[in-house]
């Protein structure tokens, strides 16, 4: 039986087969002319490859349906996958700035330049792709380690390009000084792109609520029906993949279970079309009276004596 992959774990695998590809062309030529910028981008290659594998096995655990024990899924998976990338896209720009001060210092010589400018020319036009490719599937997916693969392979395009300006300056100068400070300003640039990764990432991990608009959507579609009198107590948080939703809804006090039912159904359905690429867990709760004020005292740890006061 063929294995179907889904379009997030076979853009994993493509990028994977990808890097390993840039890895060999850039490590060989990096070597061999003993530039820093080539190096530095080959050891981001192999950064790439080894982050496009660990985002593979990211994405298929996240796939995997909630069971007795992780009863929302996995989905944060790809939160903790997103700043893992992040964390090491940082490490290698770190890396990357060193090996850059480390030329200047040393003062060597940067060798085989043609050959090398053939490589990153390469490197770049297959990076090109790979990013449209990314893109296109983040978009289609809105996959946060999709996303961020994406993202990571844009600032190896930008960091290329940067490479091959380096060497034809050093070509036609004979300054190889250029060479380090152009590792030294790509490893800045590389840093800086992790950040929105990781803070991306970490926000997930927290709990952070959906986009304010969204949230305002929500809202707007639940009081806007008919027959729900108000709302309170609107929460929602993302795992990446998935969006849960929990509110309280004001119904008529002698309203049937069943046709509580049904206005929620519907309200479920008006947000569930607000983002149909994600999975949605919503869960309302009916009250027969406004209760927001006893919420919030329950939220904020007030004793039982004021919550008393509060119904009153």
């Amino acid at each position: 039986m063929q294995t179907v992959h889904s379009p997030q774990k076979r853009a994993t695998m493509i990028s994977s087969s990808v890097a390993t590809l840039l890895v060999i062309v850039k490590l060989i030529i990096g070597l061999a002319s003993g530039s820093v910028a080539v190096l530095a981008s080959a050891i981001d290659s192999i950064l790439d490859m080894a982050v496009s594998l660990f985002n593979y096995f990211a994405i298929k655990k996240s796939e995997e349906h909630p069971n007795e024990v992780y009863q929302y899924g996995k989905g944060k998976i790809q939160a903790i996958a997103a700043v893992i990338e992040g964390t090491i896209i940082t490490v290698s720009g770190l890396y990357i700035i060193y090996k850059g001060f480390e030329k200047l210092l040393e003062a060597s010589v940067t060798s085989f330049v043609l050959p090398a400018i053939f490589a990153m020319l390469i490197s770049i036009v297959v990076t090109y792709f790979l990013v449209q490719y990314l893109l296109k599937v983040a978009k289609q997916t809105d996959n946060l380690v999709i996303k961020a693969d994406a993202l990571h392979y844009k600032t190896d395009l930008w960091s290329n390009a940067a490479v091959l300006v380096a060497l034809g300056l050093v070509a036609f100068t004979g300054l190889d000084w250029i060479d380090a400070v152009f590792g030294i300003g790509i490893g800045i640039y590389i840093i800086y792109s992790a950040y929105e990764i990781i803070v991306d990432g970490i926000e997930i991990l927290l709990d952070r609520a959906l986009e304010g608009e969204m949230v305002a959507q929500i809202g707007e579609i639940i009081s806007r029906h008919p027959e729900v009198t108000s709302y309170h107590w609107l929460r929602t948080r993302t795992d990446g993949s998935t969006n849960f939703v929990e509110f309280h809804m004001v119904l008529r006090p002698n309203m049937l279970l069943l046709e509580a039912h049904r206005i929620a159904d519907e309200v479920e359905d008006k947000i569930k079309l607000l983002d149909p690429k994600k999975k949605w867990v919503i869960t309302p709760h009916f009250d027969p009276y406004d209760d927001e004020e006893m919420n919030n005292a329950l939220l904020h740890g007030k004793p039982l004596m004021d919550l008393k006061k509060v119904t009153d």
